[in-house]
């Protein structure tokens, strides 16, 4: 706090620094409003990393900050939400970095409706979305239990009611009592490791989860979130059990089935021998008359066939006549049959040796007439081109003759006697004779001399 003297004479005034004044004024509202209760409509909701839930509470002419931090929101019994109209208790506060005030929320309950059917309706709506709820995913109980795991307090009135009816229904089955408390805080993890402690020893048909009646406050563990997963999870079929016939829990709808009453899940589990020994007693009398009736009627078609039967030494006597006869009939049809074919052949047989020699002869002249008239033409046609070859020849061998070379003035001398054509005077020697052969007759004479 400042204090200054004003120039005048005025009277001094205190002068305050903004924390200060934040300080007192958070100071003031604190202790004038240390708890109040406030209603109104939740919006801007958001939640951080850190877990502390930050929102607005407004109404139709004004609006308000607001916070629940992590401590409280654990013991908030439903969801959170923009648009949920809530009541709620807290206190004042001014939060100085920004200068505002706001409302920090010890307790919270939705308006109009408590707290634990709004956290019933949101879970509920949040596991029928996940398919909890389906009939498709829900297991069928056994026809005939022979272990039954009751999860419950011991000391209630809902065991003794389900081993009474039990062992009235059917006394040779084994009711295990799981110990679990029913109510209260303790009650969801209790329940939660019962059915996975049955679920892992693994020798029960059949789970029933009992409690008797009572507020919603008193069945609230049964509409816990832990409690419906670890049932659906749950191998060995379960039958829920809790409270009145009018009272449904979430437990109700993740159940394989739901029993009105404790009573009831021992009545539906189990069916009762009285009813048994009737149908056992029912279907052994069918039995028996089915019996007797399929032995009388075997009876008469024995009876029948006992007429009908022949006497296999006769049956035999008569299968021999006839296979003798079957083999006679059979000889002659083969001797019909090779007496056929072998007229067939010998038919054949003439028929080719008169229509097929006399076509190949007929064939055959006509061949050698043709042959003929095609050999005389060809013989006619080769003389023709030969004649024409040796008019053609002649003519050549006309022109290139001695014969006629002589004719045109020219001789031919040769040697006496050997007759060796002379070509050069080398050839000859004087006094040797020689033969000049003319166009017309030769001459003899003797070499006198000779020039080169």
């Amino acid at each position: 706090m400042i204090h200054r003297d004003v120039p005048g004479g005025l009277p001094t005034r205190t002068v305050l620094t903004v924390t200060n004044l934040t300080l007192r004024i958070k100071s003031l509202l604190e202790e004038s409003f240390s708890f109040v209760w406030v209603e109104g409509e939740i919006s801007n909701l958001r939640i951080p990393t850190s877990g502390h839930y930050y929102f607005t509470v407004k109404d139709s002419n004004a609006q308000i900050a607001a916070v629940m931090f992590k401590g409280q929101v654990k013991s908030l019994k439903f969801a959170l939400k923009d648009g949920i109209a809530i009541t709620g208790l807290g206190r004042i506060s001014v939060y100085e970095p920004r200068g505002s005030y706001q409302i920090i929320f010890e307790y919270l309950e939705p308006k109009g409706a408590g707290s634990l059917q709004l956290a019933f309706e949101q879970l509920k709506e949040k596991l029928a979305g996940e398919g909890l709820f389906d009939q498709s995913r829900k297991k069928p109980l056994p026809f005939l239990p022979s272990k039954i795991s009751v999860i419950t307090s011991p000391s209630g009135a809902v065991i003794r009611d389900i081993i009474t009816v039990s062992k009235r229904r059917f006394p040779s089955v084994r009711i295990e009592v799981v110990p679990s408390t029913v109510q209260g805080d303790a009650a969801v993890p209790q329940l939660v490791s019962a059915i996975e402690l049955v679920n892992k020893i693994a020798d029960s048909d059949i789970i029933i989860i009992a409690r008797g009646g009572g507020s919603i406050e008193d069945l609230s563990a049964f509409n816990s979130e832990e409690l419906a997963r670890a049932v659906a999870a749950s191998v060995a079929p379960v039958i829920s059990a809790v409270g009145h016939e009018t009272d449904f829990t979430i437990c109700d709808f993740v159940a394989d089935l739901r029993a009105p009453t404790p009573s009831a899940a021992a009545e539906i589990a189990l069916p009762d021998i009285r009813d048994l020994e009737r149908l056992g007693s029912n279907y052994r009398n069918r039995l028996i008359n089915s019996t007797l009736r399929q032995i009388g009627s075997h009876r008469t078609h024995y009876r029948s066939l006992c007429k009908r039967l022949v006497d296999p030494r006769k049956k035999i006597q008569d299968l021999i006549l006839r296979c003798d006869d079957l083999t006679a009939r059979l000889h002659r049809a083969g001797q019909i049959c090779l007496d056929k074919r072998k007229s067939k052949i010998e038919n054949l047989k003439n028929r080719l040796m008169l229509g097929k020699f006399v076509s190949d002869i007929r064939s055959l002249k006509y061949r050698k007439i043709l042959l003929a008239e095609r050999l005389k033409a060809s013989i006619m046609g080769m003389v023709k081109n030969k004649k024409s070859d040796v008019a053609r020849l002649g003519a050549t061998l006309e022109a290139l003759s001695p014969v006629a070379v002589l004719s045109r003035g020219y001789s031919i001398t040769r040697t006496m006697p050997d007759k060796k054509i002379i070509l050069k005077e080398s050839e000859v020697m004087p006094g040797q004779l020689v033969e000049t052969i003319l166009a017309s007759g030769r001459i003899v004479s003797k070499v006198e001399g000779k020039e080169e």
